[in-house]
């Protein structure tokens, strides 16, 4: 041992933590919340794109909404809408289930959630097969498919988490203290319903 070197046994003791230090959280927000929360706001980005597109043709241009011929489902779409609300409300007692540790309502929640959804989608094409106008029909037409189209799109994806998320639920993964599983898909769940309310106020009933 050379001189003036420490034994082993007397060098300090630093943990068993090895490689290098874990990341700085400045934020009192947790990661995956906060990423969900960043992704929505490109959303909202999106959809402002083709809302910008709508105040246009309707308000700047001052063309009819809809175009001369063409008539928009309202009842039907008030329906899907009620429809779509309801599985915000079963998405939030699927939540509120998980922090109670509530098998049955958290399976319960997510299970009717997941076929209001889907409820929805099939509701929504069947009115593009029964409406009577194409995308291509009118630049009123563009805007509605587009609109509606984008959300519809959004809704899938939405269906896709909220299967992942009932399998993990049906097999027992969350915990009152482990459930980001359900509540960052639940986050995204909520915007889409959301975006629908703008989305049918503005295209259908205004």
């Amino acid at each position: 041992m050379e001189a003036g070197a420490l034994p082993l046994h007397d060098l300090p003791d630093h943990g068993d933590h090895h490689g290098p230090p874990e990341a700085n959280r400045s934020s009192r927000v947790d990661p995956q919340v906060l990423g969900m929360l960043l992704f929505i706001i490109s959303e909202v980005m999106v959809f402002g794109a083709f809302f910008t597109a709508y105040f246009f043709i309707r308000v700047v241009n001052g063309d009819a909404w809809p175009a001369q011929g063409d008539e928009l489902p309202k009842l039907v779409a008030g329906f899907n809408t009620a429809i779509l609300l309801s599985s915000s409300l079963t998405m939030h007692w699927t939540v509120v289930a998980a922090k109670a540790n509530n098998r049955f309502a958290m399976k319960a929640g997510i299970f009717t959630t997941f076929l209001l959804g889907l409820s929805f989608l099939f509701i929504q094409v069947n009115e593009y097969v029964h409406i009577g106008f194409a995308p291509s029909s009118s630049a009123q037409a563009s805007i509605f498919y587009g609109l509606t189209g984008l959300h519809g799109a959004h809704v899938f994806i939405g269906l896709l988490l909220l299967f992942i998320v009932m399998v993990r639920v049906f097999r027992g993964h969350f915990t009152p203290e482990h459930h980001d599983g359900i509540e960052v898909p639940g986050i995204y769940w909520h915007f889409v319903d959301i975006m629908w309310v703008v989305v049918y106020t503005t295209v259908y009933i205004l």
